[in-house]
């Protein structure tokens, strides 16, 4: 099972990458198994020397009576400290930004995410791409 964030790919360029447990409840791992989570709309910020999910999606369950959890809240993300510190000193830089870009189970039945540090692309950079994969289309053709 994996949760992509296809969107991301076409609006950042991608820089490092980290691999990241999540805090989560008993619902909220029964709905991510039955594949109802969105990453469209996530990012990641730094609080109190903590990484966290902002805006990440995960449906109610639907048997979870009065134990469902809000489908919006922020997520505590688990790191190293020093991947924590090192993700820090390159968010100095202007531009840079962290995105969830999936969501998978580990081998050890562990729901991890793959965190991004990104820098956006700039509208001439997004419509050069589309025009590189509608040349490539044509080719085929």
């Amino acid at each position: 099972m994996k949760i992509i964030n296809r969107k991301a790919k076409f609006l950042y360029y991608f820089i490092d990458y980290y691999i990241a447990g999540i805090q989560l409840f008993g619902t909220e791992v029964k709905s991510i198994k039955q594949n109802k989570v969105s990453l469209e709309d996530s990012f990641c910020q730094i609080k109190n020397g903590e990484l966290y999910s902002l805006n990440m999606y995960i449906a109610e369950y639907k048997f979870g009576n009065y134990y469902n959890h809000d489908t919006k809240r922020t997520r505590k993300l688990l790191l190293n400290k020093k991947e924590l510190k090192k993700i820090n000193k390159k968010l100095i830089n202007p531009g840079l930004t962290i995105i969830p870009i999936e969501l998978f189970i580990s081998s050890t039945n562990y729901i991890k995410m793959k965190i991004v540090l990104a820098k956006g692309k700039k509208k001439y950079d997004k419509r050069e791409i589309l025009r590189k994969k509608e040349f490539i289309r044509e080719v085929k053709y």
